[in-house]
């Protein structure tokens, strides 16, 4: 049995690596020096044409050749990226790196490029019928389209990119999904299951055809004008969030592998809490408490008290009804003292990276940890009287923090939340 063990004799988990890509920049460096000053990455979307688009902004990754080629594409890229950083700051082999894989991935479909290159391949027959279109693909297979439809695609690709052992595991639930992959992760370790894994969560998944789906829900701003004071979280005048792209990657082990093979810690993945429930599609439960189940269940984990957490990394969509209920959840978990928790948002600067947003904010919640600095949550000029937060308004803080808590509240009551640390618990 390993010495190393938490409060409930289970391994205790260490985060040796860490990478971050997003539209602020690639690398950790970039990203935490734009974020704590309070820049903002969201832009006009130049990636396909936005006239008559109630929405015309997004904070999507356009630095990357493979910024136009497709969800699928890009969202391997940020992944590979941002599991390229951490995997070097670990100092494992990057090519055998040897532990398990989860990988938080955005739902997949045939993009419009594809659909319409397939489609071009059954003018021949004088019919577009999906038969014919079929019989087309029989006689001129396009494996990389078929490829791209698979969801365990993007998986198997870094798989075998960084040598991941046994069958990788590719999940989505909704926005907690980069969360999802980190505590996947975490009870792998603790279970025995393995010594070392990568968690990551990416998504490159903004086109047309998504943007007007969120449009249709009325979940996006359209506040397009600055398009960097668009994303206003906990603001009394928030109207939507703004889609994003981006990618967040954790190497944890066991402290135990750790220190037996000298690798510096970054910190510690402390507990995790998971609840869901099925009252609506994409609206919370009216009583918060899938919400408020999931932060009693991470603090449970961790054998913390609502005391003991010093920072507050929020779910922080900018949508109306989405803040309001994190905010019930959050004042009800932590009562008074919630007022006098530093809170903040990092999607007000990097937007809503949807998939992969859980495993990009659990990696600045680290960085926060290591740097003592609070990230802004930016556009706090009108704050609404009723969510009664500290939110770190427009400007960063430096404070020293020991401990994390990293919420993600995703669409159909699918609820994830991380505790991190600088100690282990």
């Amino acid at each position: 049995m390993t010495k190393y063990t938490d409060h409930l004799g289970r391994p205790i988990v260490a985060v040796t690596g860490i990478g971050i890509v997003s539209s602020l920049g690639q690398g950790k460096e970039d990203n935490w020096t734009a974020l704590t000053a309070g820049r903002s990455g969201i832009h006009d979307i130049t990636r396909f044409p936005t006239e008559n688009l109630n929405t015309r902004i997004a904070g999507t990754v356009d630095f990357l050749a493979e910024s136009t080629a497709g969800a699928t594409p890009l969202s391997e890229k940020l992944a590979a990226l941002a599991a390229e950083e951490a995997i070097a700051q670990s100092n494992l082999p990057m090519e055998d790196f040897g532990g398990s894989l989860f990988i938080a991935a955005p739902p997949v479909e045939l993009d419009w490029k594809g659909r319409f290159a397939l489609d071009r391949t059954t003018i021949d027959d004088g019919e577009t019928s999906y038969e014919l279109m079929l019989a087309s693909c029989r006689r001129k297979p396009l494996p990389d389209f078929f490829n791209t439809t698979q969801f365990g695609y993007i998986a198997e690709r870094i798989a075998d990119k960084f040598g991941t052992r046994g069958l990788p595991i590719t999940l989505s639930t909704a926005c907690a999904s980069g969360a999802t992959a980190i505590q996947l992760g975490v009870e792998a370790i603790r279970r025995g299951e393995s010594d070392r894994v990568l968690s990551i969560g990416t998504d490159g998944s903004v086109s047309a055809e998504s943007l007007i789906r969120f449009s249709l829900l009325s979940a996006l701003s359209t506040q397009n004008d600055p398009a960097y004071k668009a994303a206003k979280p906990f603001s009394k005048d928030r109207d939507g969030f703004v889609m994003a792209e981006g990618a967040g990657a954790l190497v944890m082990e066991s402290l135990e592998s750790a220190v037996a093979r000298g690798a510096k810690i970054l910190g510690f993945l402390q507990g995790c809490g998971e609840k869901a429930d099925d009252f609506h599609r994409t609206r919370s439960k009216p009583d918060g408490s899938p919400a408020i189940g999931a932060v009693r269940a991470a603090l449970d984990d961790a054998g913390l008290t609502t005391d003991q957490i010093d920072y507050i990394n929020a779910h922080g969509t900018s949508t109306p009804e989405n803040d309001k209920m994190e905010y019930l959840a959050l004042s009800t978990v932590f009562a008074d003292r919630i007022g006098a928790i530093p809170t903040s948002s990092n999607k007000s600067m990097i937007g809503h990276t949807l998939t992969a947003a859980g495993a990009i904010e659990a990696a600045f919640s680290l960085l926060t940890i290591q740097t003592g600095t609070l990230p802004p949550t930016i556009n706090y000029d009108n704050p609404d009287p009723t969510i009664l937060l500290d939110v770190v308004p427009n400007v960063k803080r430096e404070q020293q923090v020991s401990t994390v808590l990293s919420s993600s509240f995703g669409f159909g009551g699918q609820n994830t939340c991380l505790v991190m640390g600088a100690e282990p618990n």
